[in-house]
């Protein structure tokens, strides 16, 4: 920059003083941010510091214009940007869309934009238009030329009618007829393929031919055009970016719960005197196998397929170096171990080396699975049979001849050999025992005996096997591509249509569509069952909420903060009524307010429905409420989704056929019928388009055929035809008499115009103008012209829009008056006074509401329909139940071959150990995967919970026993298969009581890690939490089993804990079933004792509690169902 300066005074140029201004900007030095990406962020409105965060963390909202940054803020030439306004106020994507636009036109650069209800003002932006059809493309071409190829085609667009609406609904087989404008001749629908046709004819449409026959003359073309490297940046630089990256991503990561694990493993491991003999040696041996677990399991967080390869790999090298460094500090001289200062660096080198192969692995199974469920899968059945042949559950030549070589395919079995040997060949275990050391016996008891030299093949092993699947990891990302996924469905209907139009070109004879306004759509009353009208009404509403820490911080005094201020008004049946205003006007506030789904705050002020006082038990049987976010069960149909809502919502006395006349009824107002079939599916991935769920979310509230629906932005997130589809569904539903609110964001003419009354709010939470909106918003336009000062609406401009920039707080400023108080002082604020006066007061004869019962339906009825959506959709999920039950097939079988004829070989203690760590292993992994999968499922089925609870539908206990009922039969198959498979294969006894015995304990552990899922959802505000939440119960689950460490050897201020853990009464069961009552005698430990014996010096399992183990096994599930039933009825995470 000096240069160019220097240059230009020797030449004298004066610089342009805006260019110069920004040239010399860019070319600080040591900025945190370039002046380009703070432009973004200011244009973006986007705060800089804040973390982008996730579900679990709090941070940005949505996003949308995040990504939108990321896109614009470099040197690109060619943006491909699609729906970019989702998210966005009018105000914003008309200042992006003008940025782009200016971008465009001075760097010369390309750009392609999708946008959902582009205003005028924003499309009008635009160069060019691409209108796309079934595939084929309509018109491609200048802006300004496109009405005229329509007006061509003989459509016109309608003078009150933004082009963008209209281009969407002329190509609309429903909606093109309105707009044929050719009097002479007869409207004949105009099909894709015609308009295509007729474009080619169209002057753009030649044009166009010509240039594309043409070859393009290179000549002309800029030089940038050409790319000679396939990255804006060196290799090297976009190295330092990525690991600066991944390098804040992990100074942010927490090492609190390895702390507290290792801490409790410590005291569990405690020894006070160093203990050198054969029993105390498998102690040792048991502390150094629960540290690789450990550092193993805690990695089993799958990474995301899209992330980063080199930089991640390495940057996790100081991630296990310090993992690995924290643990062996708190456990190596407390538990007792050689206290040689090279063993303990030696121990640390083979730990870190273990947790950095166990990252790499699960990273690379997650890059080449790519989905959660398959990842889960595979790496909870890599991780089973890393744990089988690691050596320890099983030693090596214990293990059948044909399967030894997978005891050097698990990385756990250079870890198990490399800490063994550091410690066993210690000078502290040379004593001589049996004509060998005390260590050496140890070591080939446990299938170890290996020289010490193993120590450094071991480490090499494990550092090869983290090269190697790191290569795989940046392999996969580089090729595979990503998974693809279901997309939504479109009706029978619609599909038959398309069909139509490819075989037939021909002209198709249409009646004139419907539209919002037309008369066709005027249906009154006559829907199955009837319902009282009924007013709401509210006068001098306060709402105050208390002041946020963060806000007290830099001087802000008052304790409370008021959102809502004086709000009174009416809001009758028959009419539809909008909420609008600005973003922070308190739209949305004031409907959860008047509809009682506040859950904090102080409210003040007069409610009431029709005529006497509001109360939310009652209220809530009369009214709906919809959700923006349309949340519902994603595995039942449309049809059932309406059904359960009206089997719960209806009241009892109304019979099947009745209610299901009237499912029908409201499945035909909607327009739902086409689809009542499908699936309503996951919204983004699967199902119902957002248009689609918008309708269902609208029907799910009308078949409980309430008096009062409020609606929370129903267009949201929709193109202008699916909006007017929404709205004209909307409609149908005000015309049947019921009392409408709605808030809307940014509507169209068309849409605006459809509203009866409107209440438009300012920030600070005041109405401003509260009415009737008038023929073509005649009123409300009458009402703000009279205002000194305020513009009068342009011809043709929205209404909406116009409305929110003549009362926006800049207006206010500029002319120097307050709309809240010119309202209160008018004509019509002191009508809307006497209409509240009059609609407070009962009318004669009438009775408040009142229902003998607090549900609709008696207990036993809501636990029937829950029951029943329940099992339509486990039964409609193999994502879930075919992933548990094929990972416990694929388990048994792996236990079975590893442990093959075990149970008939009990010669000595390994023996006996071995037929333990079978059950151990199968206890353990097929429990953690049940909870694993269990969590998901009940976390999307907790969102729709909440929102069925508010409606009244039913008590929480129904809900969560139905739950905790559908989940027996499947737990029940699991238990046999797992019994049918493992009992013969691993050689138990054959009896019916020990037959017995392994299928209820083995079914009473999958019911209590099952309900142990369901527990941990229902006390965590996500499924994130709750699997961080779940990873540490299990820890607790493994440690106090009883197989780590007995229960004898368990330190006093532990064995609470022990007592506590249910995996421990379930190998107590297992294992005393199996041999607690045999009297064979085996050598254990140099001496000889009968297998009972053993069990109860060495286990401390007594064959005659097992009747108190049995009631303890069953009483776990009871109590964890109990507890999650208690736990889903008294928390709400939800806060509004």
């Amino acid at each position: 920059m000096l240069e160019v300066c220097r240059r230009e005074k020797e030449a004298g140029i004066v610089p342009d003083p805006d260019l110069d201004t920004y040239m010399k900007a860019t070319s600080v030095d040591g900025l945190k941010k370039t002046l380009q990406t703070d432009y973004i962020l200011k244009i973006l409105d986007l705060c800089g510091e804040t973390l982008v965060g996730d579900a679990m963390r709090r941070g940005l909202s949505g996003g949308q214009r995040l990504t939108t940054g990321e896109m614009i803020v470099g040197p690109t030439k060619a943006l491909f940007m699609d729906e970019i306004s989702n998210g966005l106020d009018s105000s914003t994507t008309f200042q992006v869309i003008q940025y782009l636009q200016q971008l465009v036109h001075i760097t010369d650069a390309t750009a392609l934009i999708s946008l959902l209800q582009p205003a005028p003002e924003t499309y009008d932006l635009f160069d060019d238009v691409i209108l796309m059809a079934e595939g084929s493309i309509i018109y491609h071409g200048p802006r300004f030329y496109i009405l005229e190829f329509f007006e061509d085609c003989g459509f016109k667009c309608p003078e009150r009618k933004g082009a963008a609406d209209f281009l969407q609904e002329v190509i609309s087989r429903k909606d093109q007829g309105q707009y044929w404008h050719v009097t002479e001749q007869q409207y004949s629908y105009v099909s894709v393929n015609q308009f295509s046709k007729k474009f080619k004819a169209f002057k753009m449409g030649k044009k166009l031919d010509e240039e594309l026959s043409k070859p393009y003359d290179k000549s002309q073309c800029h030089k940038d055009v050409l790319s000679f490297s396939k990255y804006s940046l060196s290799k090297w630089e976009l190295f330092k970016a990525c690991m600066t990256r991944e390098y804040l991503l992990m100074r942010r990561n927490s090492f609190t719960q390895l702390v507290i694990i290792s801490s409790i493993t410590v005291t569990v491991f405690l020894r006070t005197r160093m203990h050198v003999d054969e029993i105390h040696a498998n102690y040792y041996l048991s502390a150094l196998f629960y540290a690789l677990i450990i550092l193993m399991q805690r990695e089993l967080c799958f990474y995301p397929a899209w992330a980063y390869a080199i930089p991640a790999a390495i940057l996790k090298v100081p991630l296990s170096f310090l993992e690995a460094i924290v643990w062996t500090v708190l456990t190596y001289y407390v538990i007792g171990y050689s206290p040689e200062f090279g063993r303990f660096v030696s121990q640390f080198v083979i730990l870190f080396a273990v947790h950095l192969s166990s990252i790499s692995m699960f990273r690379f199974i997650a890059s080449l699975f790519q989905t959660v469920v398959a990842s889960t899968v595979v790496g909870m059945l890599s991780l089973l049979f890393i744990l089988l042949f690691g050596g320890f559950v099983i030693p090596q030549p214990s293990m059948p001849a044909w399967l030894q070589w997978g005891f050097w395919l698990s990385p756990l079995s250079y870890g198990e050999i490399g800490i063994a040997v550091n410690e066993f060949l210690a000078p502290r275990w040379q004593h001589m025992s049996l004509n060998t050391t005390l260590g050496r016996q140890t070591l080939e008891s446990h299938g170890l005996n290996f020289n010490s030299y193993f120590y450094w093949v071991s480490l090499a092993a494990l550092l090869g096997f983290s090269l190697l699947f790191n290569i795989g990891f940046t392999l996969a990302l580089t090729f595979l591509n990503p998974s693809g996924m279901s997309r939504a469905i479109i009706s029978h209907e619609k599909l038959s249509q398309i069909r139509e139009t490819r075989e037939h070109s021909q002209h198709v004879e249409e009646s004139p569509a419907r539209t919002l306004k037309n008369s066709d759509l005027s249906r009154t009353g006559g829907m199955v069952l009837p319902f009282v009208p009924l007013p709401v009404v509210f006068q001098d509403v306060q709402y105050f909420i208390d002041t946020p820490p963060e806000m007290k911080e830099p001087g802000f005094k008052e304790n409370k903060i008021q959102l809502l201020r004086d709000i009174t008004g009416v809001f009758m049946p028959g009419n539809l009524t909008a909420l609008m205003g600005v973003s922070g006007a308190g739209k949305t506030t004031l409907m959860d307010v008047l509809s009682g789904r506040k859950t904090g705050g102080t409210i003040e002020g007069n409610i009431s429905i029709g005529g006497y006082p509001k109360s939310q038990k009652t209220y809530s049987r009369v009214s709906g409420y919809c959700e923006q976010t349309d949340i519902h069960s994603p595995l039942i149909t449309v049809e059932e989704s309406l059904i359960y809502s009206a089997w719960l919502r209806l009241p009892c006395d109304i019979d099947s056929n009745t209610r299901d006349a009237f499912v029908k009824e409201v499945l035909k107002t909607i327009e739902l019928d086409g689809i009542k079939d499908a699936l309503v599916g996951i919204p983004g991935v699967s199902g119902l388009s957002t248009e689609q769920r918008k309708r269902l979310t609208i029907a799910v509230e009308l078949v409980a055929n309430p008096s009062i629906i409020f609606m929370d932005e129903p267009t949201s997130g929709l193109d202008a035809r699916a909006a007017a589809i929404v709205m004209r569904a909307v409609k149908n539903v005000v015309n049947t008499g019921r009392t409408i609110v709605c808030t809307i964001h940014q509507p169209s003419i068309n849409i605006f115009e459809a509203l009866d009354e409107l209440v438009l709010m300012k920030s600070g939470g005041r109405i401003i103008y509260s009415g009737l909106l008038g023929q073509r918003s005649s009123k409300v336009i009458e009402c703000l012209e009279g205002i000194s000062g305020v513009p009068r609406i342009k011809n043709n401009y929205n209404p909406a829009t116009w409305m929110l920039e003549v009362t926006s707080t800049s207006a206010e400023i500029e002319l120097g008056v307050d709309f809240a108080n010119l309202y209160t002082e008018s004509i019509l604020y002191k009508e809307k006074v006497e209409m509240v006066k009059r609609f407070c007061r009962a009318p004669p004869g009438s009775k408040d509401l009142c229902f003998a019962t607090r549900y609709p339906q008696s207990g036993w009825g809501q636990l029937k329909a829950c029951l029943w959506k329940q099992n339509l959709s486990y039964w409609r999920s193999p994502a879930y139940n075919l992933n548990r039950i094929i990972y416990l097939i694929l388990s048994s079988l792996l236990l079975g071959l590893v442990f093959w004829q075990q149970g008939k070989k009990i010669h000595n203690q390994q023996s006996l150990f071995n037929v333990f760590g079978s059950m151990y292993s199968a206890v353990i992994f097929l429990g953690i995967n049940n909870c694993v999968t269990v969590l998901p499922s009940v976390s999307t089925e907790r969102s729709v919970l909440y929102q069925e609870r508010f409606a009244g539908m039913y008590s929480s206990w129904a809900y969560a026993f139905a739950q905790v009922a559908v989940e027996i039969p499947y737990l029940f198959t699991q238990s046999l298969l797992y019994v049918i498979i493992t009992y013969p294969m691993i050689g138990f006894m054959w009896s019916p009581y020990k037959v017995f015995w392994n299928f209820y304990a083995m079914f009473c552990t999958l019911l209590y890690f099952n309900y142990l899922g369901m527990l941990v959802v229902s006390i965590t505000p996500n499924v994130q939490v709750a699997a961080i939440l779940s990873a540490s119960f299990f820890t607790m689950l493994n440690l106090f089993s009883g197989f780590p460490i007995p229960k004898p050897r368990i330190p006093g201020w532990w064995i609470w804990l022990y007592y506590v853990c249910p995996s421990c009464w379930t190998l107590n069961g297992l294992l005393t079933s199996q041999y607690g009552d045999m009297e064979k005698e085996i050598l254990v430990f140099g001496e000889t004792k009968t297998v009972s014996h053993f069990l109860r010096d060495y286990f401390g399992f007594h064959h005659n509690h097992l009747p108190l183990v049995a009631v303890l096994l069953l009483a776990y599930p009871v109590l964890s169902a109990s507890l999650f039933a208690y736990c889903i009825q008294k928390m709400n995470f939800q806060r509004r």
